[in-house]
């Protein structure tokens, strides 16, 4: 059989180092499914005869859903930096790609999505699942998006998708008309109008220019009182960070897609920083007079120094994310541990340490806090704050957690203490729903050694990731190490909307809104041959991730989780403690002991001469 142009497809993205795919079938990509399949049975005949070396198998993993696909996608390139591949059947398979891909573009990840099309000659003709697919991949893919219409041009097509993807960090995406796919492939002729192109991208050394870096020098030199602000942009960067914070004596603060950056055992890490970060971050922006901020988006200026009152320098590969959050003196266009390696050098070292010492002061009383609140007792149900930081007792070195949007994220945030060597990451510039399950089984097809767990709560596991675990029972006998846990906070709101609605808009909460069913979770986990662990008290807490750590398969940990602990803010306003109040005075229909206790924390952080921790 002549190679299709289906068989072309999977052999160039295999040529350039894609070995795994994430998506679901239908008739309008059967051509590459078919290549797929081809590609597989040819690696295992070779296998079979003790070598693979001509084969170009790539794995498919089958999701129940295709923006699960694209979630997978975009973790994957989170987690080992490589381009992640969905793809997806012509029109409602590949409208749903949309979030997943949305989610990766808003978090400068390489992504490429492959989509099937109707046949070439019914385009135009209003056929059945005919969507005009370059115009919808536009705005998410707009790097590059291209639809194939002869088999000559895939080559070209297949190689800038990829190069595009990787080079400029963005999702590119490529449409295939279901009828191109099984027409003999054609090699590009040596003749006017045609393109030759080949495979190969490796990332440059991106190193700014020594005057420049001179003069982010002199500001941190300069500096009595140093504040960095590291990112996702960092994440490969630990050494060069540590050593940096060490030399200017400074305090670091980690935005969300950063968390894995530095491990929180350094008593100068203050942790997150925003809505969902700590008071030790918010102070340490608040005093600072220099700021270094280090592969960062971070996009909430009130948790930043006030316009003028520190000196700015900033790193970030992209050009386009400078001086965006915060107007800086010196921009550095680098790689972060480069840029930072070739600054070293250039910093002198403080003297004075007392800055450094308030910055540590203010990161052991803030984990005292965070321990006293974990501790309080929820109101016939276990405080959400203890799950996390029970896990934080247990959790190894090697891990890998996940956290979906939602009041999850306050204590993913916060009460997760992360360690060096752990990997941690979340929807960040999209902060989408439904994400923390596909990021968790991305991340343990790409480290099937490595424990996973995924962080949820009820909305968002109704929403998309119950279903999920269905692809988890499907693939977890092929994972060499099984553990991978979805912890699961069961409190039947969807709590984070409540609190802001209580917290911004002045309102009580909204029942027919925020409320959603009792599901039993772990039920359905054991219904489909998984592990499923129930807790309703909190000191069954402990016991219960010492049972899923250990268990022989993937475990579903259902907490009955109090929906009234709230997630307050490092640093509550007037304007904010005045909308809560209204609340209570409105009429909260969960108004009890925890909401009156939470208006007293919220009233003591703007009264003179109170400080709330």
């Amino acid at each position: 059989m002549s190679q299709t142009v289906g068989d072309f497809i999977i052999e160039r993205l295999h040529a350039w180092g894609v070995r795994r795919i994430y998506g679901y079938p239908g008739d309008g990509i059967n051509g590459v499914f078919g290549a797929l399949n081809r590609a597989q049975t040819e690696a295992a005949r070779h296998r079979k005869k003790g070598s693979d070396d001509s084969a170009h198998a790539i794995e498919f993993v089958q999701v129940r859903h295709e923006e699960m696909a694209a979630f997978m996608a975009a973790a994957h390139a989170k987690f080992t930096g490589e381009l992640g591949v969905c793809i997806a059947t012509s029109g409602p398979g590949a409208s749903h790609l949309l979030t997943g891909l949305y989610d990766a573009r808003m978090d400068h990840m390489p992504v490429l999505a492959i989509a099937g099309q109707q046949a070439r000659a019914a385009l135009g003709g209003h056929y059945q699942q005919e969507l005009d697919l370059v115009s919808m991949f536009k705005d998410v893919a707009g790097a590059f998006v291209e639809q194939a219409t002869v088999p000559a041009q895939v080559r070209h097509l297949v190689d800038r998708a990829v190069r595009t993807a990787l080079s400029e960090r963005k999702v590119t995406a490529l449409i295939l008309p279901n009828d191109l796919q099984d027409l003999p492939y054609e090699a590009p002729g040596r003749k006017h109008g045609t393109l030759h192109s080949g495979v190969g991208y490796r990332a440059p050394r991106l190193v700014p220019y020594p005057d420049d870096l001179q003069q982010a020098a002199d500001i941190l030199n300069a500096g009595k009182k140093v504040a960095i602000l590291v990112g996702a942009g960092g994440l490969h960067a630990t050494d060069e960070l540590i050593a940096v914070a060490e030399k200017l004596g400074a305090g670091v603060a980690k935005a969300l897609l950063g968390k894995a950056a530095l491990p929180d055992d350094l008593p100068w890490v203050t942790g997150s920083i925003g809505l969902l970060g700590t008071k030790p971050s918010y102070d340490l922006m608040a005093e600072c007079d220099t700021l270094l901020m280090i592969g960062s988006g971070f996009p909430y200026a009130e948790f930043l120094p006030k316009e003028g009152a520190a000196r700015g320098v900033q790193i970030d590969i992209k050009a386009d994310m400078l001086s965006l959050r915060y107007p800086m003196e010196v921009n550095l266009v680098g790689d972060s541990a480069e840029t930072l390696r070739a600054l070293l050098p250039l910093l002198e070292e403080k003297k004075d340490r007392a800055w450094r010492k308030r910055v540590e002061g203010w990161s052991a009383d803030w984990w005292k806090t965070l321990d006293k609140r974990a501790h309080e007792p929820g109101k016939d149900a276990v405080n959400p704050q203890l799950t996390v930081w029970e896990l934080s007792k247990r959790i190894a070195s090697n891990a890998i957690v996940t956290s979906d949007s939602g009041s999850v994220a306050n204590w993913y945030a916060r009460d997760l203490k992360v360690q060096r060597g752990m990997m941690c990451s979340l929807s960040g510039g999209l902060a989408s729903m439904g994400a923390a399950v596909p990021y968790a089984i991305a991340a343990k097809f790409a480290y099937p050694e490595r424990p996973v767990i995924a962080l949820v709560g009820d909305g968002a596991m109704q929403m998309n990731n119950m279903a999920e675990l269905i692809t988890v029972s499907k693939y977890w006998r092929g994972w060499s190490d099984p553990r991978w846990i979805c912890m699961v906070l069961n409190n039947q709101d969807l709590n984070q909307v409540t609190w802001e609605q209580r917290a911004m808009e002045g309102d009580p909460k909204f029942e027919a809104s925020q409320d959603i069913p009792c599901v039993p979770y772990h039920k359905f986990a054991e219904l489909i041959g998984l592990k499923g662990i129930y807790v309703d008290d909190a000191q069954q807490m402990g016991a219960a991730w010492d049972d899923a750590l250990a268990a022989d398969r993937p475990v579903v940990i259902e907490v009955k989780a109090d929906p009234n602990i709230a997630p307050l803010p490092p640093h509550i306003t007037l304007a904010q403690a005045k909308a809560f109040a209204s609340t209570l005075m409105k009429g909260d229909p969960n108004e009890g002991n925890v909401i009156v206790e939470t208006a007293k924390q919220v009233l003591d952080a703007v009264l003179p001469g109170h400080h709330s921790k």
